[in-house]
């Protein structure tokens, strides 16, 4: 799957509303909707320049989720994966 595919899937899910089991992981609709817009905007700045623009994102979303107390769960495999396709496209770029 394409990087941004991986971002548009991932817009998508942080754009339904929370599941009780997210909440349990400590999500909250704030978060939830920062990190989509963050992950968005991302997604513009590679579909309106092209992926070599990857080499200046750097996405933190991992810290971000720590010092929010997000515990390992669906959305969490969902941003992590996200940024690891981010890291692998700067660094292949």
């Amino acid at each position: 799957m394409d990087l941004l595919t991986v971002l548009d899937e991932a817009v998508a899910a942080l754009g339904r509303p929370l599941e009780q089991r997210d909440i349990d992981d400590g999500w909250t609709d704030d978060l939830r909707r920062e990190i989509q817009e963050e992950i968005s905007v991302s997604r513009s700045a590679l579909r309106r320049h092209g992926l070599w623009m990857a080499q200046v994102l750097r996405p933190r979303l991992d810290e971000w989720m720590a010092r929010e107390a997000v515990r390992p769960g669906r959305l969490q495999h969902l941003v992590l994966n996200v940024q690891q396709r981010l890291t692998e496209a700067r660094r292949a770029a």
